[in-house]
């Protein structure tokens, strides 16, 4: 037969548990927009009035009140390994997506202003000349506008540059955000298998892990699995990053090029601490080794626009230098490059126009001081005629912008759709492990009432106890 105070116990029970609801309500409610935060539910158990019950015992009693036997952490481990994989790919194509988009940016066609238009505009000034050979205002027209295509050239290399530039620094950084973050994770493992171990709840340290995965997803296309103890082990590629309490770092390999200029002697790797060995990396630093690497997105486009520079300095080199000039000048180079003054191996960086003088400038197939004396436009008329070659620096540009363009579009639209992926496998997710606070607000509700009867319960019994205790036997006194 049952205590005449169990009832007492019972309730107070009771109590402690509704009010643990509460306060794990209230939790949820206070992280609701707390990035990375899972919701957490109470699990209640009946407490057994026969803790070990016997063969032929009996007993009236119903129970010893409620119990929380946990509270849960309501994640799905199968979605946040998805969450891990798409955000890895929505970062390696978010990252490859804007450097196309900053490469489009440096050459800003269609535009009247690109080099397609000042390439139109120095061919235009060539040709005006024929008409008008003996006046210096359309060779001085005509200098200006080689000088601006020059100068554009030249700009161009220098922002392709000055992006490598600022994507091997961008590197350096992620390298030291992976290291921090595989360490924080490694700390936390420590951390949750200690609590998990001692009986105590680590939920919200779980939590924290769970981002910091997601950071390295995002950083170098890192993938986790649990381990038995309740640690996390983290893996680049097949190579393990963090393994149970204990991490490895990676490094850019000494010596790597810090400039476009410098890939062709040195180029940039990305390598275990410890082994040396190459680190197959994905997401944002993915993207960024194809960006730094030679024959890499940047390297290839400043070979183009190199190879731009020297088809237009020979084809109108190649025209020019036989021409004279009205004082007789003849055999000079019109481009040249800009640390040497030599004809050979012209780049985009190193591109200008030798020429000065408007009155130096050779535009006639004879010798104007010569006998008979031969003035004509001849040689301006050629060189206009470069811009309808099929082979020269126009068309090469063109070739280059549009292949650029196709690329850069196929990225974008990769871009697209791995972000809708990833916005359904996160909708998903929060779905699941989201606060919902119209939930919530029912629950606080439940565990209010819970608490009240709960408290109603204790009151009677008390007053049932006062009546025996108190006021029995008092009959005819």
């Amino acid at each position: 037969m049952g205590s005449t105070f169990s009832g007492l116990n019972t309730a107070l029970t009771s109590l402690y548990a509704q009010r643990r609801g509460l306060e794990v309500s209230g939790q949820n409610i206070a992280n609701a927009n707390t990035e990375g935060y899972t919701r957490q539910r109470v699990t209640m158990q009946s407490q057994n009035a026969n803790l070990v019950p016997g063969v032929y015992a009996t007993t009236t009693a119903v129970g010893n009140g409620v119990v929380v036997s946990s509270v849960d952490r309501l994640r799905n481990a199968a979605m946040d390994q998805r969450s891990y994989t798409e955000h890895a790919s929505s970062a390696y194509h978010n990252a490859r997506a804007g450097s196309y988009n900053l490469i489009e940016d440096v050459f800003a066609e269609p535009s009247d202003t690109a080099l397609q238009g000042r390439l139109a505009d120095m061919w235009d000034g060539w040709n005006a000349i024929t008409t008008n050979p003996d006046q210096l205002a359309g060779k001085s027209a005509v200098l200006e506008q080689a000088t601006t295509v020059a100068s554009t050239l030249n700009d161009a290399a220098s922002a392709l540059n000055n992006q490598y530039k600022a994507a091997r620094t961008g590197l350096d950084t992620y390298v030291d955000d992976v290291n921090k973050a595989a360490d924080a994770v490694a700390k936390l493992n420590n951390q949750i298998v200690i609590a998990t171990q001692s009986g105590l709840q680590a939920n919200e340290l779980q939590d924290q892990r769970a981002q910091q995965i997601l950071k390295l997803s995002e950083l170098v296309g890192a993938s986790a699995t649990e381990a038995e103890n309740g640690a996390i082990n983290v893996f680049v590629g097949s190579a393990p990053l963090v393994s149970g309490f204990a991490t490895r770092s990676i490094e850019i390999e000494p010596g790597g090029a810090t400039r476009l200029e410098d890939l062709a002697s040195s180029e940039v790797n990305l390598r275990w601490k410890d082994t040396k060995a190459a680190v197959g990396a994905g997401g944002t630093m993915g993207a960024s080794m194809e960006l730094l690497a030679k024959g890499g997105t940047l390297d290839s486009v400043t070979t183009r626009l190199n190879t731009i520079a020297q088809k237009l300095a020979d084809s109108v080199n190649t025209a020019y230098s036989g021409g004279y000039a009205t004082d007789g000048t003849t055999g000079k180079p019109f481009f040249i490059r800009n640390d040497n003054s030599s004809t050979a191996n012209v780049t985009a960086a190193q591109i200008r126009v030798a020429v000065t003088d408007p009155a130096k400038l050779q535009i006639s197939s004879g010798n104007p001081t010569g006998t008979p004396k031969v003035l004509d436009g001849n040689i301006a008329d050629r060189i206009s005629d470069l811009a309808d070659s099929k082979t020269d620096a126009d068309a090469e540009y063109q070739s280059m912008i549009g292949e650029l363009g196709v690329s850069a579009q196929s990225a974008i639209r990769r871009r697209d759709v791995q972000n809708a992926v990833t916005d359904q496998v996160d909708a998903a997710r929060d779905a699941e492990s989201g606060v919902n606070l119209d939930e919530e607000m029912t629950n606080l509700l439940t565990y209010q009432r819970g608490y009240e009867a709960a408290s109603r319960v204790l009151t009677t019994i008390d007053s049932m106890l006062d009546q025996l205790i108190n006021r029995t036997g008092m009959v005819g006194r």
